[in-house]
């Protein structure tokens, strides 16, 4: 299954978009559950996004310093190998809140 990465709305802040601060993994690199994939910052806080799925990390779509929407996409994990076949979009879950 291909899972979408995407910006995720910050609990309790009225962001509606975030900067990729920098990537932590990269293109290729293997990924589990939890895992620390991408720095975002909004304007309040800068928050690392975890991985929500087992497998690869595809495609980067959202480049470092890039301004994108919340909602919208910033990578693709393929995790064929560890679920069945489709498609689905996760905003994750962020940990690690770092205070500006």
């Amino acid at each position: 299954m291909l899972t979408t990465v995407i910006v995720p709305k910050s609990g309790g802040v009225t962001s509606t978009k975030a900067i990729v601060v920098r990537w932590i993994k990269r293109e290729g690199d293997s990924v589990k559950p939890g895992d620390p994939l991408v720095e975002l910052e909004t304007e309040k806080i800068s928050y690392e996004l975890e991985s929500p799925a087992a497998g690869t990390l595809l495609t980067i779509l959202a480049r470092e310093t890039a301004e994108v929407p919340v909602g919208e996409p910033l990578c693709h994990i393929d995790d064929r190998n560890n679920s069945s076949h489709g498609s689905k979009r996760s905003g994750s879950k962020k940990s690690g809140r770092i205070p500006r």
